[in-house]
């Protein structure tokens, strides 16, 4: 059975000793009702370490880090621009979008967003969480909230703008994506972007617009898909 493995964002130095958060001395003595002597793996950008614990009580732990047990490896080059929607769907996708590898999280309000908020400590755990579940070593930035014309107006002229478009008819290529310059997702609200922001979104010069399916996806489903395709394509 695999060690648990929980995200540490300090640096890590082998054969130091290091007293845990609140927030994990609960997790692991609480919940996972782990013993003096255990092992834990923890993580961060920079590798995986096991460490072991040399120290519990109910609200006090504390580890001993051992040897790295995995490398840094580098970021991906994959960003999700999402515009917000309710809670349980914006969930569902900063847990899916975190899965599927992405090292930003967007959040946009466009004219047609009805949610305006979005609550960040949540969100951070969330992505947190799912970095653990998923085996990987760096939780996705969640940005601010930024409105879809400042969103554009930051958009660096070198990133690739791949559009899911429930209107284009074209299929999303291998060309499309043929180097590593950063590639941004975007996906729109429930009912589509309004008809000015769709022709901002198609004169911006790299946009490449995509269709997803023949059908009307939800926000959460057109996400899955929209980075499971610019995946697919980028390890090929």
């Amino acid at each position: 059975m695999s060690n648990i493995r929980l995200y540490y964002p300090n640096s890590i130095v082998e054969n130091t000793t290091s007293l845990l958060s609140k927030e994990h001395t609960h997790y692991i003595a609480n919940v996972m009702r782990m013993k003096r002597g255990s092992n834990i793996n923890f993580f961060n950008k920079e590798g995986e370490w096991i460490s072991e614990i040399v120290f519990l009580e109910k609200d006090r732990a504390e580890v001993k880090f051992l040897n790295r047990v995995k490398e840094s490896i580098k970021s991906s080059n994959i960003e999700l621009a999402i515009c917000l929607v309710k809670k349980n769907s914006m969930e569902i996708i900063l847990q899916k979008a975190t899965e599927l590898g992405v090292a930003k999280i967007i959040p946009i309000i466009s004219e047609r967003t009805e949610v305006k908020e979005l609550n960040h400590e949540r969100a951070n755990k969330i992505v947190i969480e799912a970095t653990e579940q998923s085996n990987q070593l760096s939780p996705p930035k969640v940005s601010k909230i930024i409105k879809l014309k400042d969103f554009f107006d930051d958009l660096n002229d070198t990133n690739k703008l791949f559009f899911a478009d429930i209107n284009c008819k074209e299929i999303l290529k291998k060309e499309d994506i043929k180097d590593d310059t950063l590639k941004v997702v975007l996906i729109g609200p429930e009912g589509d972007f309004s008809p000015a922001e769709r022709k901002m979104i198609l004169e911006n010069k790299n946009t490449i617009s995509f269709s997803l399916s023949k059908n009307i996806l939800r926000t959460e489903t057109a996400t899955i898909s929209a980075l499971s395709l610019v995946n697919y394509f980028c390890d090929l």
